[in-house]
């Protein structure tokens, strides 16, 4: 499915846009909320531009609105929330045409069991990229690290070296990576990605690379306006971190945020809202290069590698 599908015209997205801070934006959601909500097959109201929602085991519903109207979502842009800084590391792969499934289950399975063979690796997902892009990217891996430092050392690591070496290279025909420093709230669930929430759903990573000559505050208001839809968006989001690529030298993409859907449902959600397409129509089609935006599924730990 493509990034930016073309809609007819539509009235501009109005919205008070919150201050960027210089490490993104940061949203979770570690205590559970997602399980107290199942997304109704109908999600969006012609009438209200609003995404229904309904109470597990109860018959009314709630709604979230997308508008502009206050809600809960608000606590997280509230500074005084402890934050942790961590590193976000994304690594695309091109493979080949002729990989069979047992040489790629063996090449994920070495990235993915790479985190207890080596330090700094605070949690990890991968998988089969879904839908085609434009990248022609196969397959995604994604990790957290504590520190830029650990990052760093893993570079150098001659067992990492080994893996891609032996299992990864043989079988692909290129790679992007992509690191970037962000926040997350200081708590040991949203830092090390743990929890039911974090066992399933749907890894979002979106990859962009802005113009050169784009001016500042275009970029960050781009940048606000995605934040501010992710977080109107947060019943469907468990976690989302983006930030500036501190590898511009390997990559041509400036900018990465990487989001969490619990479902393949939730990411539609978002991805076809009416805010989204206008968001993009907007705001950042005036200010990027390219865009590519893929997602895979994230299987519950311990039934599919290991």
């Amino acid at each position: 499915m493509p990034l930016c599908i073309p809609t007819v015209p539509v009235p501009a997205f109005h919205q008070t846009l919150s201050p960027t801070s210089p490490k993104g934006f940061v949203l979770s959601n570690p205590k559970g909320l997602l399980h107290d909500f199942e997304i109704l097959p109908v999600l969006r109201s012609q009438a209200e531009g609003s995404i229904h929602l309904r109470r597990k085991n109860h018959g009314r519903k709630s709604i979230l609105g997308c508008n502009g109207s206050e809600s809960a979502n608000d606590a997280l842009a509230d500074d005084s929330v402890k934050k942790r800084n961590i590193v976000e590391h994304i690594f695309l792969l091109r493979a080949k045409s002729d990989l069979s499934d047992v040489e790629e289950k063996g090449m994920l399975d070495y990235l993915y069991t790479s985190q207890y063979q080596m330090s700094g690796i605070i949690a990890i997902s991968l998988g089969r990229i879904e839908d085609p892009n434009v990248d022609n990217f196969t397959h995604a891996v994604y990790m957290r690290f504590q520190k830029k430092e650990d990052i760093a050392r893993f570079y150098v690591n001659s067992y990492y070296s080994g893996v891609l070496k032996e299992h990864v290279i043989p079988y692909c025909y290129g790679s992007v990576s992509v690191d970037y420093e962000s926040e997350v709230e200081d708590d040991i669930l949203p830092i090390f990605r743990r929890g039911e929430e974090f066992n399933h759903g749907m890894e979002c990573i979106l990859l962009m690379s802005v113009f050169d000559t784009a001016p500042g505050d275009a970029v960050k208001d781009a940048l606000a306006t995605l934040q501010n839809l992710i977080l109107r968006f947060r019943p469907f989001i468990v976690q989302a971190t983006q930030g500036y690529n501190l590898k511009l030298t390997d990559s041509e993409y400036t900018h990465a945020a990487v989001i969490r859907f619990p479902s393949i449902e939730a990411l539609e959600a978002f991805r076809e809202s009416t805010e989204y397409k206008d968001m993009w129509r907007l705001k950042f089609h005036p200010i990027i290069r390219k865009a590519v935006l893929i997602h895979f599924s994230v299987d519950p730990v311990g039934t599919e590698l290991m």
